[in-house]
């Protein structure tokens, strides 16, 4: 295995600055992941199960302190949507044009959104990428019950039976 590279000079006295800086938890484990490794010469695996990190968390962040230096601190995780199709506004826009059908209508089928939902992206989406995008925005299925949740059917059949139609006072 080959030797770690090192940090710069002066790296862990501003490492140990910028823990007492650190604002959020998250801020802190990456800055504490840095500054184990530089002033106590920790391998990935102890700095790991120091911070309760994976291995190959540790390493990538090191080696993206090596390569781009005190920015990889700054940086924000991750996260957000890489696979959308149609952008937060472009879908709003795309369900305003329904949303005063569905105001006078009260009601909408899922098949004509999807249908304008294809036609804005080009090609076909399955119905539950329609669905998400509904649930994204607020929107709900609202569908009428069947029956009461607690209708006795005994009942009903009693009543049937021994009902006598209105009588007039």
């Amino acid at each position: 295995m080959r030797p770690a590279r090192l940090f710069p000079k002066g790296a862990s006295r501003h490492l140990a600055e910028a823990l007492k800086q650190a604002r959020t938890k998250a801020e802190f484990q990456r800055i504490q992941c840095l500054w184990l490794r530089d002033s106590l010469r920790l391998d990935a695996n102890q700095v790991a199960t120091a911070i309760g990190w994976r291995p190959t968390s540790v390493r990538r962040l090191q080696a993206q302190y090596l390569k781009q230096g005190e920015q990889v601190l700054s940086s924000v995780g991750r996260g957000g949507r890489r696979h959308q199709h149609l952008t937060p506004r472009q879908e709003h826009q795309l369900l305003a044009e329904f949303n005063s059908q569905a105001k006078a209508a009260g009601m909408l089928q899922v098949s004509q959104i999807q249908q304008a939902y294809e036609q804005a992206v080009g090609h076909p989406v399955a119905k539950s990428t329609v669905y998400r995008m509904l649930a994204r925005h607020g929107w709900r299925k609202i569908a009428p019950r069947r029956r009461h949740p607690e209708v006795n059917r005994q009942r009903q059949r009693a009543f049937k039976k021994n009902f006598r139609g209105w009588l007039p006072p």
